[in-house]
């Protein structure tokens, strides 16, 4: 008998457009797996078992089934996506445990093209830090359990990289999808501006937190980012002669690179030498200030989530992060500080089609409950271990995260991609470059 788990999204699809097999054969042996495996992964908050089988079937009846792009795929939807008739907790106790009325965009979209809700995975309280676990769960990264997936998407990046679902949605305000991507070793893409719907928490971060698709294959994510965007803005195909600038600096003064990611950086750059690009050694023009101002939009954009909630009830590091962010508040609205840092490096990119960086500073921190410790300690450890990823929601530029080489213990490092709005279709067809000179593990050997 042919196992479906462990196949990609398109894989997947193609097989039940063809009647190969039936969306409820390959939900319920996706839902086998998150039963034997989650309780050591930690990926969901809950899991919708009746409601998606009842759904494949529903969707085994559709007249339209044999052109449904994602037809009867298992999606794992992140906790602050309205998925109808299940609470949006947003890994926090202060929000209601009330059953949404309605599908968020992105998840009616992923629904229209066939795919079935399994459930929704675990983040940290509102979203707000690299690391996944809280009062609903902890989400463990599948290659080394000992370690946090990432977060804020991490309950999502470790449902793929268990194989529990081949493709999860998940977002990124700082950083949130391309973090836990590079700890579990899947491809996500960070779109630009408007690409892809937002209408996240109370109001996007101020525009910098997109919605964007966690996947094993770049097939698979550019398939996702095509429904999530509806319309088809990243075509296969070559990606030409691009130049490239690599960088392995931190963006952050005062914080260091280790040399795993480093490497993997560097590596990635000789094999993208030899497929014929021009690539050089060059640093993005970021301004000393650069922390204060991630700092600030950070802390703010928890300030407003957290505003109609009762801080009784939120953590302790949540409290004093809204607190910190009220402070920023009416500067941060205005958006000088974002428009200022786009026109540093605009010229930057005018240079370079792509820039290359590390997509992490070092591995990610113990699996601990980071969210019982002090606000400090957290923001500390977030910004040494993820100093790359938040230039790009600032700018509003899309950014990549592509699993590239290992660390000792086994365990996936990446490197990051980012380009100019528009270039997304870029970005994927040079990571699908990437991937074909030097594939990846696409799941966490588990079995």
């Amino acid at each position: 008998m042919t196992s479906w788990v462990g196949r990609t999204a398109v894989e997947i699809a193609a097989a039940v457009r063809a009647k190969e097999v039936t969306p409820c054969e390959v939900v319920a042996e996706h839902l086998a797996r998150i039963e034997r495996l989650d309780g050591r992964i930690g990926a969901f908050r809950t899991v919708r078992a009746r409601a998606a089988l009842a759904e494949a079937d529903a969707l085994a009846a559709r007249g339209d089934l044999a052109a449904l792009p994602l037809a009867g795929v298992p999606v794992a939807v992140k906790d602050n996506l309205g998925v109808r008739g299940e609470s949006t907790r947003v890994g926090s106790a202060a929000t209601p445990d009330t059953p949404a009325d309605a599908d968020h965009v992105t998840v009616a979209r992923l629904r229209a093209a066939g795919a079935v809700v399994v459930g929704l995975t675990n983040v940290p309280e509102l979203c707000v830090f690299g690391t996944t676990e809280g009062v609903h769960g902890t989400a463990r990264n599948p290659w080394d359990t000992s370690r946090t997936a990432g977060g804020s998407s991490g309950g999502s990046a470790a449902a793929v990289a268990a194989g529990l679902v081949p493709i999860a949605l998940g977002n990124d305000g700082m950083g949130s999808l391309r973090i836990p991507a590079a700890n579990c070793g899947l491809v996500t893409i960070k779109p630009g501006h408007g690409v892809v719907p937002a209408g996240i928490g109370e109001g996007d971060w101020f525009g910098m937190s997109e919605n964007g698709p966690l996947a094993t294959t770049v097939e698979d994510a550019r398939l996702m980012l095509s429904v999530l965007a509806d319309t088809d803005v990243v075509a296969a195909g070559e990606p030409g002669a691009l130049k490239i600038a690599v960088s392995v600096r931190s963006p952050l003064a005062g914080v260091t690179v280790s040399k795993p990611y480093t490497g993997a950086a560097r590596d990635a750059a000789g094999v993208l030498v030899r497929a014929g690009h021009h690539v050089e050694r060059a640093e993005p023009p970021y301004p000393l200030s650069l922390g204060v101002t991630s700092l600030a939009h950070w802390t703010a954009g928890t300030a407003v989530d957290a505003a109609s909630l009762d801080p009784r009830l939120l953590t302790r590091r949540t409290r004093v992060h809204a607190a910190v962010g009220r402070r920023f508040l009416s500067g941060v609205r205005g958006g000088s500080a974002r428009d200022a840092l786009r026109r540093r490096l605009e010229p930057f990119f005018a240079e370079y089609d792509v820039l290359l960086t590390p997509a992490l500073a070092r591995r990610s921190p113990k699996s601990v409950p980071w969210h019982e410790r002090g606000w400090l300690r957290n923001v500390l450890v977030n910004t040494n271990y993820s100093p790359l990823t938040p230039p790009w929601n600032l700018t509003g530029w899309p950014a990549m995260a592509v699993p590239f080489g290992t660390l000792p213990s086994g365990a996936p490092t990446a490197v990051q991609l980012v380009g100019l709005p528009g270039r997304e279709g870029e970005l994927l067809r040079l990571a699908e470059q990437l991937e074909s000179l030097r594939p990846w593990s696409r799941t966490a050997p588990l079995d």
